[in-house]
C-alpha cells in the first residue's frame, strides 16, 4: 500500500462519517436494503466507522491511504486476498496460473456485476490497468503496473518524457472471463500483487478518454458487497448500502457510514459517546484510558508495517556500520513500547516482519539487542564525537518516541542527542531527496503493499528505488533482491531475499525499531470486528448486537 517512507504513521490517522447515529441508528430506510434474503434484525442496521477525509477522489488506482481504502474496500473486491497466515486464496479470481512466472493467465468469476448493473468482463479489468498506468493520469499507485510488458512506453521515468501509447502491451483479452498479463521479466511475486484493490476492475462509467470520469471519484459504481449511497460529502460522510446482487458471501449489516472526523481524538470522544460504532485507529495519548474503558472492545491486531531508524549513508559522519550499531545497541525498545506505546507495539529484530514469507527472528542479531556497555564502547573506538541528530516530521505524531529514543541514547551513549522537528513529512522527505547534511538518524516507517519479502526489500535497499532515502548502495543486495524476482518458486525466491537481508543486516542502513499494530475499539452495539493487516475491516463479518 502506497502509504510509504517516513510518514506512514502519519498517514494512518482515520476518521469516519456522520449521519445515523452509528449502530444505533435504526432501520435502515434504503428499499434495496430490505430485498436481501437475511432477515435476522442485524441485517437491517447500518453501522458507523470513523476515517480521515480521503486524499482525492475515490478511484481504486489512485488511493494508496487508509481512508479512501476503507471506503473502497467496501465497494470493491480483489482478485486474491491472504488469509491470516499469509496464505493466498482468490477471491474474484477464478484462478491465476502461469508456467513461467512472466506470462500469467487470470480468469474470473463468473456473476459478478458492477452496482449499476454491468457485467464484470476481462475488459473491466483491462481497460481499468491501462488507464492506472497511463502517466498523464498520475495515479498514485502506478507504480504497482511498472512489471507489466511496455509500462515504460505508457509511463516513461523522466519528468519530460511523453508517453508513446496510453495502451499497456502487456495485456491482453482471451475471453470475456480470461486475460493474460505479460510482465517485461518474470516475477514470482505477481499473484500476491494482486490482492491490492489497484487492480480492480471498472465499469465503461469510469472512464473519459484515456482517462477518468472525475465525477466517478464521488460515487464510484464497484462490484463488491456494498454499493455507494448518494455521494461523498466531503468532511462529512460517506454511505454505502447492502448490494444485494452481489454473488459472494452477503453482509450482515444493510449499510456502512463512514464518518468523517478531523482528529482522532474527536473520532476516540464520539466512540465513547456510541456516537461512532468503531474507531479504527485510537490515539496514542488515550490508549491506557481506552484500554481501561473499553475492556474486551479495545483491540490489537497485526499491521504490515515496521517503524525504524534510516541512518544517511552519504553522511560521513554514519557512513561508519559501527555507530550504526551503536546507536542501534544503546536504544531498549521494550522499555520505549511499554512506556511510550502502552504495550500496543512489539519490538523489532528483524528487517522483515511476521507474517511475510521468509521471516526469521532476530536476523539484526547483536545489532538489535539492548547493551549500554557494549554500545559506549563501539562508539569509542569509532572516534564519533557526537552529537546524535534525530529528524523528525511533526505531522507524523512522532516526538514522544524520540523524545525517549534521544534521553536513551544521551544516558546510555554518554553524547548529546539533538531533535531537528520538520513541521511535514513533505518537506522531510525534500531534504533526504536532496542528500541534505546535518539531518542526522531520521524517522522511518514502511507499509507492504502486499505480502511478499520483495515488497519491502526491494523499494527500502535497492540502489536506484525513489524510497530509499538512505543513500544505501550495495549491487550483491541488488543482484539478489532481483534473483529472488526470478526465481521458479516462492520458496526458491525466498532464499535469496533472506541472502539480501543477511547483507542489510551487517551493513545497517537502518535499524529496526517496533513492528505495528493496529490498535482499534468498538461499542458494545457491535460484534465480529476484524481488521487485517493493511488496515482494511472485514465488512462482511460485522453483526449489530
Amino acid at each position: 500500500m502506497q502509504v510509504r517512507g517516513p510518514a506512514l504513521a502519519a498517514a494512518i490517522s482515520l476518521a469516519l462519517a456522520v449521519g445515523l447515529v452509528g449502530c444505533g441508528a435504526g432501520r435502515s430506510t434504503d428499499k434495496d436494503g430490505d430485498r436481501g434474503k437475511n432477515t435476522t434484525a442485524s441485517i437491517n442496521r447500518v453501522v458507523s466507522i470513523g476515517i480521515g477525509e480521503p486524499k482525492h477522489g475515490l478511484v481504486p488506482s489512485d488511493t494508496g491511504e487508509t481512508q479512501g481504502l476503507l471506503v473502497l474496500s467496501a465497494l470493491f473486491v480483489p482478485l486474491v486476498k491472504a488469509d491470516k497466515e499469509g496464505r493466498l486464496q482468490e477471491v474474484a479470481a477464478e484462478s491465476v496460473t502461469t508456467r513461467d512466472n512472466r506470462v500469467w493467465t487470470i480468469r474470473i468469476k463468473d456473476g459478478y456485476t458492477f452496482h449499476n448493473g454491468e457485467r464484470v468482463t476481462a475488459d473491466s479489468y483491462i481497460e481499468a490497468w491501462h488507464r492506472a498506468a497511463y502517466k498523464p493520469n498520475a495515479q498514485d499507485t502506478s507504480y504497482l503496473f511498472a512489471k507489466i510488458d511496455g509500462f515504460a512506453d505508457v509511463n516513461p521515468g523522466s519528468e519530460s518524457a511523453v508517453p508513446v501509447t496510453d495502451r499497456l502491451k502487456g495485456l491482453k483479452k482471451i475471453d470475456d472471463r480470461t486475460f493474460q498479463v505479460t510482465l517485461s521479466a518474470p516475477y514470482v511475486n505477481f499473484r500476491a500483487m494482486l490482492i491490492n484493490l489497484a487492480f480492480a476492475p471498472l465499469p465503461t462509467a469510469a472512464f473519459e478518454g484515456s482517462g477518468f470520469n472525475k465525477a466517478f471519484g464521488e460515487a464510484p459504481i464497484g462490484d463488491g458487497p456494498f454499493r455507494m449511497k448518494g455521494v461523498w460529502q466531503h468532511d462529512r460522510s460517506v454511505e454505502v448500502a447492502r448490494y444485494d446482487a452481489f454473488p459472494g458471501e452477503k453482509p450482515k449489516v444493510n449499510g456502512v457510514l463512514f464518518r468523517i472526523y478531523p482528529t482522532l481524538d474527536a473520532q476516540y470522544d464520539d466512540l465513547l459517546a456510541d456516537k461512532v460504532d468503531m474507531a479504527p485507529v485510537l490515539p496514542l495519548g488515550k490508549l491506557a484510558e481506552a484500554r481501561r474503558v473499553l475492556g474486551e472492545r479495545f483491540q490489537l491486531s497485526p499491521r504490515a508495517g515496521i517503524g525504524s531508524l534510516g541512518f544517511p549513508s552519504f553522511d560521513p559522519k554514519y557512513a561508519d556500520p559501527a555507530v550504526r550499531q551503536a546507536i542501534s545497541m544503546a536504544i531498549n525498545r521494550e522499555s520505549i513500547v511499554e512506556t511510550v506505546f502502552d504495550g500496543t507495539r512489539v519490538a523489532a529484530h528483524s528487517f522483515l516482519q511476521p507474517g511475510i514469507p521468509g521471516y526469521r527472528e532476530n536476523t539484526c542479531g547483536e545489532a538489535c539487542q539492548f547493551n549500554p556497555a557494549k554500545a559506549r564502547e563501539l562508539l569509542r573506538q569509532s572516534g564519533f564525537a557526537g552529537p546524535v541528530e534525530i529528524t523528525y516530521n511533526v505531522d507524523g505524531g512522532s516526538r514522544d518516541w524520540v523524545d525517549a529514543v534521544c534521553g536513551q541514547l544521551k544516558e546510555n551513549l554518554g553524547v548529546d542527542c539533538v531533535e531537528k522537528a520538520e513541521a511535514k513529512y513533505s518537506d522531510l522527505l525534500t531534504k533526504l531527496k536532496a542528500r541534505t547534511l546535518g539531518l542526522g538518524v531520521f524517522r522511518s516507517a514502511w507499509t507492504y503493499d502486499y505480502p511478499a519479502p520483495e515488497s519491502i526489500l526491494s523499494p527500502l535497499y535497492t540502489c536506484s528505488s525513489p524510497s530509499n532515502f538512505y543513500g544505501y548502495c550495495n549491487r550483491d543486495v541488488d543482484s539478489l533482491i532481483s534473483a529472488g524476482d526470478l526465481a521458479g518458486s516462492p520458496d526458491t525466491a525466498v532464499k535469496f531475499y533472506q541472502q539480501a537481508e543477511d547483507i542489510i543486516a551487517k551493513e545497517l542502513p537502518t535499524v529496526p525499531l517496533w513492528y505495528l499494530r493496529h490498535v482499534y475499539g468498538y461499542t458494545n452495539k457491535v460484534r465480529n470486528i476484524e481488521v487485517n493487516d493493511l488496515g482494511m475491516v472485514d465488512f462482511g463479518r460485522i453483526e449489530v448486537v
